[in-house]
């Protein structure tokens, strides 16, 4: 019978999708998040709601009635060393807030392992790359500083590819998936750390669901690879689809984005891959093109990131950023990434403009 395991995930949205995952194998986890947040979790567990192959409709899973155990607690109130590995599940920008800053402070004071799920790599992930000077990118992020204590062989990246979203006429506990890929994360350094990953993905392969018409197996699974770039497959997706859901105009959805023309995203997906390929990524690291479209096509909502944008947000993750960045690095540009870190650019300081003055 493999370990169970105690797991901490910073992030309750997104993260809930993890943590439900690992109920569903028998593991305890706490989830870090808001007060309001925690005390509806601890009151009624989470919902995650997802397609199942075979089966009208969603299958609605309530973690209360899970073999794992689910609780919730502000970042105040959270040891991090009650805990065997901690998931990093919210967007880049929140873990300079105060509460947050501090938690990740006595995580790297536990020197825990760490799977991030950001689309954000964590600078000491970056530095994991062979060849690639993490310092090079820290005006990439909103605060670069939180990741200056961390040892690199303590952090991996799990490319959150499922896509997910918390219906706006729902209690915040409530998630609904809808795409449901799989979580793709590069091993650690540590082969111990490694084969930890390796059981919740065992564990996570071996749930049977139960949804009151027989058993089912569940989508959305843990894949452990031992190449560091296979989680930078999801950089192509960003910068062809979730970053140009942003306009001058009007926000439009991923799949407008990437469909509006088709060989446009081809091209731009192509030359995102050709830099994770000068990094070092092989041709199997990568996700094809047509893959992803199709994908693309049920993906009817414009990105977090654009949705937050549009909404005021003062900053959100720079993968556009980072991708040119890094590209320059190595003698590469494109004029639609170009183009796109400068809508991205224009948006930001127009909304902490209109911070400053509100």
């Amino acid at each position: 019978m493999s370990e169970k395991y105690r797991i901490l995930i910073m992030g309750a949205s997104y993260g809930s999708l993890l943590a439900t995952k690992l109920l569903l194998a028998g593991h305890t986890v706490k989830l870090a998040c808001l007060p309001n947040e925690a005390e509806l979790l601890n009151r009624d567990g989470a919902r995650v709601r997802l397609p199942v192959k075979g089966h009208d409709g969603l299958v609605e899973i309530d973690s209360r009635q899970l073999p794992g155990r689910l609780s919730a607690d502000v970042p105040a109130a959270i040891d991090p060393a009650q805990f065997d590995l901690v998931a990093l599940a919210m967007q880049e920008p929140q873990y300079r807030s105060p509460g947050v800053r501090e938690l990740l402070d006595r995580v790297i004071g536990a020197r825990l392992p760490c799977m991030s799920i950001m689309n954000m790599p964590p600078l000491p992930y970056l530095a994991r790359i062979p060849g690639l000077n993490a310092a090079d990118y820290r005006h990439c992020y909103t605060d670069a500083a939180v990741w200056d204590k961390f040892d690199p062989a303590l952090m991996t990246l799990c490319s959150p590819d499922p896509q997910a979203f918390r219906p706006p006429e729902e209690p915040v506990n409530v998630l609904q998936v809808s795409l449901p890929t799989n979580f793709k994360a590069a091993r650690f350094a540590s082969d111990a750390h490694t084969a930890m990953l390796r059981e919740l993905q065992a564990g996570i392969d071996a749930v049977r669901f139960d949804t009151g018409r027989g058993l089912v197996e569940l989508p959305v699974k843990l894949k452990v690879h031992d190449s560091v770039f296979v989680p930078l497959a999801k950089w192509c997706m960003l910068l062809t689809g979730n970053y140009r859901c942003v306009q001058k105009g009007e926000v439009r959805s991923i799949r407008d984005a990437v469909h509006g023309d088709l060989e446009r995203s081809r091209a731009i997906y192509a030359w995102v891959g050709d830099v994770c390929k000068r990094l070092g990524a092989a041709e199997r690291d990568l996700v094809p093109f047509e893959k992803y479209a199709s994908a693309a096509l049920g993906l009817t909502k414009p990105s977090s990131a654009a949705r937050a944008l549009y909404a005021g947000a003062p900053n959100i993750e720079r993968v556009d950023c980072l991708v040119k960045s890094i590209a320059a690095q190595k003698g590469m540009r494109l004029d639609e990434v170009d183009e796109v870190v400068a809508l991205v650019d224009a948006r930001l300081e127009a909304n902490r403009r209109a911070a400053k003055t509100g």
